[in-house]
């Protein structure tokens, strides 16, 4: 079986503001481990996935620091969009260049760059059932993660009955897709908890090239012609000229909204890995580790008289906090924000305002 990983590096990654800025997104960025996350992300794939079978998209402002941490990823291999138009056209695009290279039955693994896995051995396993399953059906498999609370930052998968897939020793473990629920409020995630059927998705697709560039055309049939006609140019002088006017056309698009909620052709691997796709400074708080007043303390700082908070400094500055709780403050040297735990995925209203009021040196 050959396999390919394509990572998805073009968010912006607002959310974890101001760690994350336009210029420097939080995948680019160190949060919890050694490495950047999409340096993290990669490792993980290794040695399931040869170097020589590494892929990246992302855009062209972005793409100077993947070649700087990823040098392992040949530069070729790095898919530069003019900008970014979400995660449709980016794996439209992956796709076609897999088609290009590696033909139609090599089975792709796309993931985000952006999340947080822990027990590798076990993301390695359930990846290998995953392009099991996807080499021998004419599906989109997806990766579902057991839920442990009723978390309303997640989209969720509703798992059917079992799939004929045969795995190795795991009678059962592929399912069909039922449907897909979009981020619920905290009364629907706690039904989804108790009716046991739903998982979170991990935002994870496995599929083979063809079955892929199927559903690009069942699902964005405006897409699909544009990247036919970019097919014809890959390798020639006229490849990035025919990219940047089909990026021009093209209306950005997720690939969950486009075409996993549309397609009839969904399964779905249990995965028991842990997993969190670090979406807010609350998710960051709740995986870090805690001193004694139970706060989360980075950088050059000092507190006195203050629980329950999550303070970190990468500025420079001495950040002094006295008598506070319940707290997130993050000082970098381009901006300070301050934020109440449990409101934090209100950072990204707040960048949706600072932008249209043009403020600052948002992009950092």
């Amino acid at each position: 079986m050959n396999i390919a990983a394509v990572v998805l590096a073009g968010g912006l990654g607002s959310r974890l503001w101001p760690r994350g800025t336009d210029k420097q997104p939080k995948q680019f960025t160190h949060v919890l481990g050694d490495g950047t996350m999409i340096q993290n992300t990669v490792m993980r794939l290794l040695p399931f996935v040869s170097a020589d079978n590494l892929w990246v998209v992302t855009t062209a402002e972005l793409a100077p620091h993947v070649y700087e941490q990823l040098p392992l990823v040949a530069p070729q291999h790095v898919l530069t969009e003019p900008f970014g138009r979400n995660t449709g056209p980016s794996i439209a695009l992956a796709a076609t260049m897999l088609k290009h290279h590696l033909g139609e039955d090599a089975v792709m693994v796309v993931l985000p760059s952006d999340h947080m896995i822990t027990n590798v051995r076990e993301f390695q396993a359930t990846l290998e059932r995953a392009c099991t399953a996807a080499a021998q059906a004419d599906a989109i498999v997806t990766i579902g993660v057991m839920p442990t609370r009723a978390e309303t930052g997640y989209g969720y998968i509703q798992v059917g009955d079992a799939a004929n897939i045969a795995l190795p020793d795991m009678d059962g473990a592929v399912h069909k897709v039922i449907t897909f629920a979009e981020k619920p409020d905290h009364e629907t995630a706690q039904r989804f908890m108790d009716a046991g059927d739903f998982v979170w998705n991990a935002g994870i697709f496995v599929a083979r090239v063809g079955v892929i560039l199927k559903a690009v055309t069942d699902h964005l049939p405006d897409h699909a012609p544009l990247f036919a006609q970019l097919s014809r140019h890959i390798g020639t002088d006229r490849y990035e000229h025919t990219l940047d006017t089909i990026f021009r056309q093209i209306r950005s698009v997720s690939f969950d909204v486009g075409v996993m909620e549309r397609a009839k052709n969904v399964l779905v691997v249990d995965g028991s890995f842990g997993w969190s796709d670090v979406g807010t400074w609350d998710e960051l708080y709740r995986l870090s580790m805690k001193d004694g007043r139970n706060n989360v303390v980075e950088g050059n700082v000092v507190t006195l008289r203050t629980n329950n908070c999550m303070i970190t400094s990468n500025s420079g500055r001495l950040v002094g906090v006295v008598g506070l709780e319940n707290l997130v403050i993050v000082d970098t040297e381009h901006a300070l924000m301050i934020c109440k735990r449990g409101k934090t995925e209100q950072v990204h209203d707040l960048i949706d305002l600072i932008r249209r009021r043009h403020i600052g040196n948002f992009k950092g």
